[in-house]
C-alpha cells in the first residue's frame, strides 16, 4: 500500500478527491477510444476570455418576531457575482467586471410576516449605507437563509453568463461554430443556460464519472492532454425511467500541471462541462472546438502553489476576483458592528416609546 497526500489543505471546506461512484449511465460522445487527446492552438477567432464566479457570506442570524408573538427565522447575508475579462492571446490586460455586492434580508414563509428593505444608515458618512432587500425562503430550517443566500448567488452567477457568453451553434459540421467570446464559469453549468458558450470547470474530483476500467487514464495525462468527451444526465440515479436526471451534459477531463511525487495522481486534473443538447449522438463542433483548446487555455491561467494553497484548479483569474468581491462586501467584523449598532438604537427607540 502506497499512501499520498491530497494537496488542498485540511482546512478548505472539501478536499480535491472524493470519488464517490455516479449512479447513472455514462456515454461516449467523441470516440470510441478511450485514450488522451494532445491540446491544440487557441485560435484567433476567440478573442475574449470570462471568468466568472461568485461569493456568498452570511452576516448576521437574526429571529423575527410579529405583534402577535409569532417567531420566524432570519438573517442578513451579501453575495457577489463578478467576472475577469482577459485576453487569450494576452494582447491586453485583463479587468474586472461588475463586481458589486448585494445584501439580502433572508426570512422565513412559516410566520406570514411582511418584512421591508432594511437600511443601515452609516454614523460616518464615508462608510455607505447598507440595503438589505427582502427574499423569503420556504420552511423554518435553521440554515434556510444560508440556502437563500446561496441560492440568490448561484442565479447571479448563471445570468452573467450567459448575458456575457457569445451565442453556441448546435451543429455538428460548422466550421465558424467557435464563439470569440468563451465565459469558463467555476463549478458545473446551470440548469437551463443551455445554447451559451459556457464551460463550467470543476475543481473538485468529488463525483467519479469513470469507473474503475477509465479511471487510469486521468493519471497518465501530460499538461494540457484532454480525454474524449462523454455524455451524462444531470441527476441520473440509474435504474428507472424517472430517475434520468433532467439535462444532458457533456464532460471531459484536462491535465494542468504534473503532481509531485508524493501527491495523488489525479492531484493536477480538472473537470470540464458544457450543455448537450437532447437526444443527440454527437458534440456539435463549437464545442469539440472548445474542448481542444481547453488545455492550453487552461495551463495558461493555471495556479501556482506558492501562490495558491487550491493549485493548480484554482485559477489565478479566479483568486484575483475573490479578492476584489470580499473587498466588495466589505469587513465581515465591521458591518457586524453595523448591524449590532443599528439594532441596538432601533430597539432602544422603541424602549423610550
Amino acid at each position: 500500500m502506497r499512501i499520498r497526500l491530497d494537496p488542498w489543505p485540511v482546512d478548505t471546506h472539501d478536499g480535491q478527491l472524493t470519488l464517490k461512484p455516479f449512479a447513472g449511465l455514462v456515454f461516449n460522445a467523441e470516440t470510441e477510444a478511450w485514450s488522451a487527446i494532445a491540446p491544440r492552438e487557441i485560435p484567433a477567432r476567440l478573442s475574449k476570455v470570462l471568468v466568472v464566479d461568485g461569493k456568498p457570506r452570511m452576516e448576521a442570524r437574526l429571529l423575527l418576531d410579529d405583534e402577535n408573538g409569532g417567531l420566524s427565522l432570519a438573517g442578513f447575508g451579501a453575495f457577489v457575482a463578478g467576472a475577469v475579462d482577459l485576453c487569450p492571446h494576452g494582447s491586453r490586460q485583463a479587468e474586472l467586471l461588475e463586481v458589486a455586492a448585494q445584501r439580502v434580508l433572508a426570512y422565513s414563509n412559516e410566520g406570514g410576516a411582511t418584512v421591508e428593505m432594511t437600511r443601515l444608515s452609516p454614523r460616518n458618512p464615508h462608510t455607505g449605507r447598507l440595503e438589505y432587500t427582502p427574499h423569503v425562503f420556504s420552511g423554518s430550517q435553521l440554515e434556510g437563509a444560508k440556502s437563500k443566500v446561496q441560492r440568490l448567488m448561484l442565479d447571479a452567477e448563471a445570468e452573467l453568463s450567459h448575458r456575457l457568453a457569445s451565442a453556441l451553434p448546435l451543429d455538428e459540421h460548422d466550421p465558424n461554430a467557435l464563439p470569440d467570446t468563451l465565459v469558463l464559469q467555476d463549478g458545473p453549468v446551470r440548469i437551463g443556460g443551455a445554447g451559451r458558450a459556457v464551460l463550467g470547470y470543476v475543481k473538485t474530483l468529488h463525483t467519479d464519472y469513470l469507473g474503475a476500467d477509465r479511471i487510469g487514464l486521468l493519471g497518465t495525462l501530460k499538461p494540457g492532454e484532454r480525454t474524449p468527451v462523454l455524455r451524462f444526465r444531470v441527476g441520473d440515479q440509474g435504474g428507472g425511467q424517472d430517475s434520468e436526471g433532467r439535462e444532458q451534459r457533456f464532460t471531459w477531463y484536462v491535465r494542468l500541471c504534473d503532481p509531485p511525487f508524493y501527491q495523488h495522481p489525479l492531484a493536477g486534473v480538472m473537470r470540464l462541462e458544457m450543455h448537450a443538447p437532447e437526444d443527440s449522438d454527437f458534440v456539435p463542433r463549437g464545442v469539440l472546438d472548445i474542448a481542444n483548446l481547453s488545455g492550453r487555455l487552461l495551463c495558461r491561467l493555471a495556479s501556482a502553489p506558492h501562490k495558491d494553497a487550491r493549485a493548480p484548479q484554482n485559477l489565478i483569474p479566479t483568486a484575483a476576483l475573490e479578492q476584489a468581491m470580499g473587498r466588495a462586501m466589505g469587513s465581515a467584523e465591521l458591518v457586524t458592528r453595523r448591524i449590532r449598532s443599528h439594532l441596538a438604537r432601533e430597539l432602544g427607540k422603541e424602549a423610550v416609546a
